[in-house]
């Protein structure tokens, strides 16, 4: 759970960095590989989550809630560590 606890925490920065109206991002890695983007556009207020696949193409998914954004990431880290164990 504290894993989830911190995704909210980053997400939560990337509000507050958006204060001054400039779009923020952050990236989400494993192990050293990013599996995923986050943007934050203040003037819309939502999020856009762009998912790396195993070539590096990303597929963007839209999100105008801080919860289901941090519950998407959560879910794309535990499936990454589920296919790093094997």
């Amino acid at each position: 759970m504290s894993q989830l606890v911190g995704i909210v925490q980053r997400l939560k920065s990337l509000q507050e960095g958006g204060e001054q109206g400039e779009v923020q991002q952050r990236l989400f890695e494993l192990n050293g590989k990013t599996l995923c983007q986050v943007k934050y556009f203040p003037n819309k207020d939502t999020f856009e989550l762009e998912v790396y696949d195993k070539d590096g193409k990303g597929s963007k998914y839209p999100f105008d809630d801080i919860d289901m954004t941090a519950i998407e990431i959560f879910e794309l880290l535990q499936e990454a560590k589920q296919e790093a164990l094997g």
